[in-house]
């Protein structure tokens, strides 16, 4: 047998001896980031060892038939094993990937969740803003209201206070031109006593001086 291929049968026998354990082993680790490292070994560790069966493949077939033949049926035992740990080592990495993909839809359901949440209270805190700005305009309005209807009685009772003030001040003209009325009545009255007395006092003083002519001219005739 050649050495050159009993030396790559030794390492490839250590290597994948080395890989079952470690696959072995893979299966139970809980931490997500160690197990992805060690799947990343072993990955590695399955081309190094297909390098070596490719080694110990074309060193055989460069021997005698007979030792041909006997290291080629080896070899497709070798292959055999190593096609079988490869697919261990495939199942570790496909449920690894399945977790993640899982864990990443739960983080991106977890984050839409989130975001949709998140939209709904923006929505929510903009609604009751909106809410309180038609609250505040329904207010304003109201005290508007209000103080228009306080402007309107008060100029009503203004217009009320006018209107007595122009009824009182009409009354007082109405009396007055009625004292005026009577001033000119009793005006008119007294003048035509006086125009009365007038004539009367003309008639007294006429008798007087025909009286005093008479007795003159009495005396003097005597």
């Amino acid at each position: 047998m050649s050495e050159v291929f009993e030396g790559y049968e030794r390492q490839y026998c250590e290597l994948s001896t080395n890989l079952s354990r470690k696959c072995n082993a893979a299966g139970s680790i809980l931490d997500e980031e160690q197990k992805s490292k060690e799947i990343l070994e072993l990955q590695s560790g399955l081309d190094e060892a297909d390098v070596l069966i490719r080694k110990m493949d074309l060193e055989a077939r460069s021997l005698q038939p007979g030792v041909k033949a006997m290291l080629l049926a080896k070899l497709r035992e070798y292959k055999s094993d190593l096609t079988k740990l490869k697919r261990e080592v495939k199942k570790l990495a496909s449920a690894k990937s399945s977790l993640t993909a899982h864990e990443e839809l739960l983080e991106s359901g977890m984050a839409n969740a989130h975001m949709a949440s998140a939209d709904q209270r923006e929505r929510l805190t903009m609604s009751t803003e909106r809410l309180n700005q038609s609250s505040e305009r329904i207010k304003e309005s109201k005290r508007a209201v209000f103080e228009t209807e306080e402007l309107g009685v008060s100029i009503l009772q203004d217009l009320h206070q006018q209107r007595e003030t122009l009824l009182n001040s009409h009354a007082k003209l109405h009396g007055v031109d009625d004292a005026i009325d009577k001033s000119k009545k009793v005006l008119t009255s007294m003048s035509r006593r006086m125009s009365k007395n007038k004539w009367i006092l003309g008639s007294l003083i006429g008798a007087l001086v025909l009286a005093i002519i008479f007795i003159l001219y009495f005396k003097l005739s005597h």
